[in-house]
């Protein structure tokens, strides 16, 4: 399968890309649009004069989520397994 060439604008500057399929292109794009929306949050809200520190600003932001995401989600996985071998260990103790 061909790949589809697409053009995302972040900050104001055309960027080519190469997706493997519309899905991922709607991706690329609502990535790029979530981007814009935060530098146009921090340039209204924050006296900004480069646009290298928004973009580091938002990639901070965003990256920060993820982060806080995979904690989350680490910690929720040891809760579920701490539970299953409590579990386990009633099992085991009302057969004997």
């Amino acid at each position: 399968m061909d790949k589809l060439k697409i053009n995302v604008v972040i900050a104001g500057r055309t960027y080519p890309l190469s997706v493997k399929n519309t899905k991922e292109e709607e991706g690329m794009r609502k990535a790029a649009n979530a981007i814009n929306n935060l530098i146009a949050l921090y340039e209204k809200n924050y006296a900004v004069s480069d646009k290298q520190d928004v973009l580091a600003m938002s990639a901070l932001q965003f990256a920060s989520k993820i982060e806080i995401a995979s904690l989350e989600k680490q910690s929720t996985e040891k809760e579920v397994i701490q539970k299953i071998n409590e579990l386990s260990n009633l099992l085991e103790t009302h057969l004997e």
